[in-house]
């Protein structure tokens, strides 16, 4: 407990690292990680949770901002140890009374927010957001095709899915997963902002259907995961009602604007969607991990994954039995995920998951007003952004001078990675870069973690310039 509050205490210290980086043969080298036959003495113990957390990401400190997933909430916090003190298994009411009643609740909550009439619906919480699209694709698939859980692929059609080019690639996992193939996956063009755009998603439908195929799923995206961009939804509602195809809506990042009385109209039509995925520990701050899959139809869910274990799911049970819910999920074992969530709630309220999202989009224009007029800075695409994501090129002195050509392009394109770099080996704060398209390495800034503040914003930026001023 000592080891823990101290590492929690140090994660919100701004003079502490955000990472004390060493090289994967460094590490090796430097410590025995190796399993030994023997048992050690709780001094030796103690030392290998002190040495882990020495060289773990403070993912909490307030100038950590590599992922979406940041912070560090105490609620949650002590939500994730009573969960792990408590030690079992989501898949029946008997053995988890409490926590199946929470998912219950929680997942009605969601379905609210979403916009479906009284919550109704079903959903789940999974191992992550790839997970929950990959439970959309295969729900899908079954209310098309319900003969293919016995049969297979061989029985059906070949099916297409439709998805934005700037998706997040689990979507094609899930089709080489399910066995509906990485080729079935049509990506769909975006506008310059990222955006899908619905022309092309219904010239491909068309493309696909005479050619004989099938399609199945369209799977909007809100809040892709680097420009932070929010798919047209009501539009592609539209489409998905014409063709009578299953409308999937990945809000993984953008879910919890939801949450918000100012930004919710970004994601206006997600009440249409067929299925929803929401990862509250992503724009929530809940604690790793707490995805939710929220599907509207009831009932489909269990259809689709049931298998009657008869020693889990005895039908003879003194209680009500649609709280087993463990049948109508893919795992067996199954991870409490919802506690964290449920108690945060509690404690912060709708209105609190509300002023921790405003304020994250508020850091976010302020660093894009800060920017886009500032020697040395290039914004990717104009305009200021929808979610938290900030998308840009930091250009050193030295090729500011050059013309706009090739050899500019490649030079610039070093210029991210070297940064960043220099970043790890300081250890004074965290941002990511991608390549996308045509467009070379830039900065992609996101802010999640509520404890951030504008002097950290700042302090990114001159940061930045301190580092890449000589390259």
């Amino acid at each position: 407990m000592d080891i823990l509050l101290q590492y929690v205490v140090k994660s919100f210290d701004r003079s502490t690292k955000v990472i004390d980086f060493h090289y994967p043969n460094e590490l090796l080298q430097e410590y025995n990680w190796e399993l030994a036959d023997q048992p050690q003495n709780l001094e030796e113990i103690l030392m290998h949770c002190q040495t882990t957390l020495k060289y773990a990401i403070k993912t909490g400190h307030p100038r950590y901002f590599n992922q979406l997933s940041t912070g560090l909430d105490m609620v949650g916090l002590a939500a994730d140890w009573l969960t792990s003190t408590a030690n079992t298994n989501m898949f029946t009411y008997e053995i988890a009374p409490v926590f199946v009643l929470l998912e219950y609740v929680t997942l009605k909550k969601m379905r609210e927010i979403i916009g479906w009439p009284g919550g109704s619906g079903d959903g789940i919480f999974s191992p992550g957001g790839a997970i929950s699209n990959m439970y959309a694709m295969l729900i899908a698939r079954f209310k098309m095709f319900p003969e293919v859980k016995e049969k297979g692929m061989a029985a059906v059609p070949r099916l297409i899915a439709f998805t934005s080019e700037h998706s997040h690639f689990s979507l094609k996992k899930g089709a080489a997963a399910l066995g509906i193939g990485t080729d079935s996956v049509i990506l769909i063009k975006c506008d310059e902002r990222g955006k899908m755009i619905p022309s092309d998603l219904e010239r491909r439908i068309l493309e696909a259907k005479q050619k004989g195929f099938v399609p199945f799923l369209v799977s909007a995206t809100a809040g892709t995961t680097v420009y932070g961009a929010f798919d047209p939804l009501l539009a592609v509602a539209d489409i998905c009602k014409k063709y009578k195809i299953w409308m999937h809506v990945d809000a993984a990042w953008g879910g919890g604007l939801l949450m918000s009385q100012k930004h919710k109209w970004k994601l206006s039509g997600v009440e249409r969607a067929n299925s929803v995925t929401w990862n509250p520990h992503k724009m929530m701050g809940v604690p790793l991990q707490c995805s939710a899959l929220l599907v509207r139809e009831e009932g489909l869910m269990q259809s689709c994954n049931q298998m009657h274990a008869s020693y889990l799911f005895q039908q003879d049970k003194h209680y009500d039995l649609s709280y087993d819910t463990g049948d109508k999920a893919l795992q067996c074992g199954r991870h409490v995920d919802v506690f964290k969530l449920w108690l945060m709630w509690r404690a912060k309220g709708t209105a609190g998951f509300e002023a921790h999202i405003d304020k994250c989009l508020e850091l976010a224009e302020y660093l894009y007003n800060i920017i886009k007029n500032r020697e040395g800075y290039e914004m990717v695409f104009d305009g200021k952004p929808q979610h938290t994501n900030v998308c840009f090129w930091y250009v050193p002195p030295s090729l500011r001078v050059l013309e706009d050509n090739e050899e500019r392009m490649s030079r610039l394109s070093k210029v991210a990675p070297v940064i960043k770099a220099r970043m790890m080996e300081f250890g004074t704060t965290m941002v990511s870069y991608q390549p996308l398209g045509d467009k070379v390495n830039f900065f992609r800034m996101v802010i999640s973690n509520p404890a951030a503040t504008h002097q950290d914003i700042d302090f990114l930026i001159e940061e930045i310039e301190r580092l890449g001023q000589d390259l």
